[in-house]
């Protein structure tokens, strides 16, 4: 058997490439059209213009619709290591799910409207989808941390805490110089009042996307672990 047909881990696998690819496929076309900088655009500014923004959107809601996935066979799996060992609160376990739903929905607003059609729309997704990935991440990583040593390794830990840490650091910069960025314009000049706070947002920014890339990526060992199966039961009616 292939290592990512092993348990469940074909999920985040899957969401670890089409995630990246998201990233790097629209920016490289962007490039090629010359519609973005070379050197750090937002991540949306890869997607603004066709056909790369047909692209973004259609692999940014591929990768939405994996995360909730991944994020759900997660929380399924902690439940029932919860079961067995009781290690992690319920109530903890459903946070970080509901949190994780959540910016998996501002993702899919950051897909459907584009910056420079609906700016607010798209603006509020991609806030919802930081702030609640970030916090996302903290909630895992807590969890991992009760769940030691049955469903998550000392290293495995100290990874995610890493990870969480730098998205956690990443997401302030990010959001706060963005609030002083005025121009829209896909091209940047070294002189606008505003490069400096516009390149440390966007270096944030790509920061913030991939350190999610690679904490979903840790979650590759574990969702070897286990498989989920789905039940039909039917239902009997008197007529």
């Amino acid at each position: 058997m292939l290592w990512f047909m092993e348990g469940m881990c074909f999920w985040p696998s899957f969401l670890v490439i089409s995630s990246s690819s998201t990233f790097i496929v629209s920016y490289v076309i962007a490039l090629f059209k010359r519609d973005i900088d070379v050197i750090f655009p937002y991540i949306s500014d890869t997607g603004a213009n066709p056909p790369e923004s047909c692209i973004f959107g259609l692999m940014t809601a591929i990768t939405s619709f994996t995360g909730m996935v991944t994020m759900y066979a997660r929380y399924k799996f902690v439940e029932k290591l919860s079961e067995r060992e009781d290690v992690v609160p319920p109530c903890l376990n459903k946070t970080a799910f509901w949190i994780g739903m959540l910016s998996c929905l501002g993702m899919s607003c950051v897909a459907t409207f584009q910056e420079t059609t609906v700016t607010a729309v798209h603006d509020a997704g991609a806030l919802l989808f930081f702030v609640c990935g970030v916090v996302y991440t903290i909630l895992q990583s807590v969890i991992s941390y009760c769940a030691h040593p049955f469903g998550c390794s000392t290293t495995l830990f100290y990874t995610r805490v890493a990870i969480a840490t730098i998205a956690f650091l990443a997401a302030f910069p990010t959001i706060i110089c963005a609030g002083f960025v005025t121009q829209t314009s896909l091209h940047r000049n070294t002189g606008d009042k505003d490069f400096v706070f516009h390149l440390v947002s966007a270096v944030c920014e790509w920061i913030v996307a991939f350190s999610f890339v690679f904490f979903f990526f840790t979650y590759i060992q574990d969702f070897k672990m286990f498989t989920l199966k789905i039940r039909t039961e039917f239902v009997e009616y008197s007529y």
